[in-house]
């Protein structure tokens, strides 16, 4: 929330769908990682009862230039009517370890993500995000939650969270600390 206390940091993404089901996008952060991932629908929970999603993330740091971490997973889903959604996601991501390979025993996390999204009112919604990891896992679980509301096209969520984390590397690499909570904002928007 404009660096109250100790700076922001900032992440810019942009993402369009290429045709039915599919999406790629690019994700910047202010500590200059940038992120490029896609995302294939395979199913739809109207035909079987759930969404399924193959997902891939590539990030680089110093502008990807240096420290690649490439992540691969699926996104399954159940949206609960118009009551909100539940989602498990599991993923693999590779490099994960910021330290020389030479220097790391595990160089690879194995995250599973479980997040829900809830309506409270017919514009408003409670969102919360759990990551527990394993492999290399520095840091904490990442933990965050928050409420959204809906205006038009846009998306304004609040959130706090246990980490800076905003690409997939940095989520593998865990929160912060557990005592220490931040706050963030996210403005989104959809365009038809």
């Amino acid at each position: 929330l404009f660096g109250l206390d100790s700076g922001a940091r900032i992440g810019l993404e942009y993402r369009f769908g290429l045709m039915r089901g599919l999406q790629v996008g690019i994700h910047r952060t202010s500590d200059r990682t940038i992120e490029f991932f896609t995302q294939y629908s395979l199913l739809q929970q109207a035909d079987h009862g759930v969404g399924l999603g193959v997902i891939a993330w590539i990030d680089g740091t110093n502008n990807f230039k240096d420290s690649y971490t490439p992540m691969i997973g699926e996104a399954l889903s159940r949206e609960l009517g118009r009551h909100g959604a539940v989602y498990v996601e599991p993923m693999w991501v590779n490099n994960s370890n910021l330290l020389p390979s030479e220097l790391v025993d595990h160089n690879d996390t194995i995250m599973v993500g479980i997040g829900a999204r809830i309506r409270v009112r017919p514009t408003v919604y409670v969102v919360g995000e759990y990551i527990p990891r394993s492999g290399n896992t520095p840091g904490v679980n990442h933990g965050t939650f928050g409420i959204e509301k809906v205006a038009g096209g846009h998306t304004f969520q609040l959130n706090f969270s246990d980490g800076f984390g905003t690409t997939m590397g940095q989520l593998a690499r865990g929160g912060t600390d557990s005592d220490n909570w931040y706050l963030g904002f996210n403005i989104s928007r959809k365009f038809f």
